[in-house]
């Protein structure tokens, strides 16, 4: 069996200098030798890996981008609305349709409940630095804003969709967001205004590795949650997870197009809000329906959105990389 990913990266030099698109294609035969290898990712590098990618964010950028970020709270309230109150409706709405349409268990409804009442994922300001780097600060902040708050936003959530209050680790949300997201963007940030020559000289070794790190952050769930994406329901849970994300990236899209159409550039800004609001931490909706959900059928939807919350959010990454592209030639 052949599995073949395709991800684009961006290279990009200074901060305000035009954007590279660069291809990279992976061809990776012989599945199950790499589902073996994938999974050891996914247990041990899975949050370092990711930590790299915050770097590469870091390095691209300057302190000046994060201010400017907190200057637009606006936008920084829309993706916190994007995140808390569109995707939690979308959630129940299509929680309900699992049981009442499709006839699955009502624990395949909770587990697509849960998935909608974490917060954004890490991978959503990658994606946002691969597609529009100066708005990456900006994804940052929402989404560590999101994650932050989860810990009273998703116990409530949980309760209100699902009738299940779950307890979420404070200390632990602090610590993952330290290790994720602050410091590594800060070293990079560092490195960039103390050390500018290091800088320059890593720049172009960062694209192909962020693809492959990438690559691993998307294959390692898959690895992990096979079981779950062949098990009896999974095709229809797959469509129903698919559904459920590319709705909340359309009406993340479209709804920023809305409020925000006067602003320069709304472009750029609709596709982030997108991201923030179609990429959740399935991981963390995993864990929560693993240990607080005695059914295992709870644990499915959010395991699956694993890997389809990744796929989809980098397809678009290439999609909308690939228009800009177009547009450039055109303009040309």
């Amino acid at each position: 069996m052949e599995f073949l990913f395709v991800v684009r990266a961006l290279g990009t030099g200074a901060p305000d200098s035009r954007s590279v698109l660069d291809a990279y294609r992976i061809n990776v035969l012989n599945l199950r030798g790499w589902i073996k290898i994938l999974r050891t990712v996914r247990l041990r590098y899975y949050a370092p890996a990711l930590g790299f990618l915050m770097f590469a964010v870091g390095v691209n950028s300057s302190e000046n981008d994060f201010l400017e970020a907190f200057k637009q709270p606006a936008a920084i309230f829309a993706g916190y609305v994007g995140q808390f109150f569109v995707k939690p409706l979308l959630g129940y709405l299509f929680g309900t349709i699992t049981v009442t349409l499709f006839g699955l268990p009502t624990a395949i409804g909770a587990g697509i409940m849960l998935v909608s009442c974490v917060s954004g994922a890490q991978l959503s300001s990658y994606a946002t630095f691969l597609t529009d780097p100066c708005l990456a600060p900006l994804s940052v902040v929402m989404t560590s804003l999101s994650t932050a708050t989860a810990v009273f936003v998703t116990p409530f959530l949980s309760l209100l969709l699902i009738g299940k209050r779950l307890p979420v680790d404070v200390k632990g949300m602090i610590s993952s967001i330290t290790q994720i997201v602050v410091a590594p963007i800060a070293a990079g940030l560092l490195l960039n205004r103390f050390f500018p020559r290091i800088c320059d000289a890593i720049r172009p070794f960062l694209p192909p590795l962020s693809v492959l790190v990438t690559a691993c952050c998307v294959g390692a769930p898959l690895a992990i949650n096979i079981n779950s994406v062949i098990s009896p329901f999974g095709f229809a849970i797959l469509l129903l997870i698919v559904a459920f994300h590319l709705s909340a990236f359309v009406v993340g899209y479209a709804l920023t197009g809305l409020v925000f159409h006067r602003v320069p550039n709304v472009r750029a800004l609709q596709r982030t809000l997108s991201f923030e609001t179609g990429m959740q931490s399935s991981l963390l909706a995993l864990a929560l329906a693993n240990r607080f959900f005695q059914d295992p059928l709870v644990g499915v939807p959010p395991a699956i959105s694993t890997v389809m919350m990744s796929l989809m959010g980098f397809s678009l990454v290439m999609i909308w990389n690939k228009r800009k592209e177009k547009n450039l030639i055109k303009q040309s």
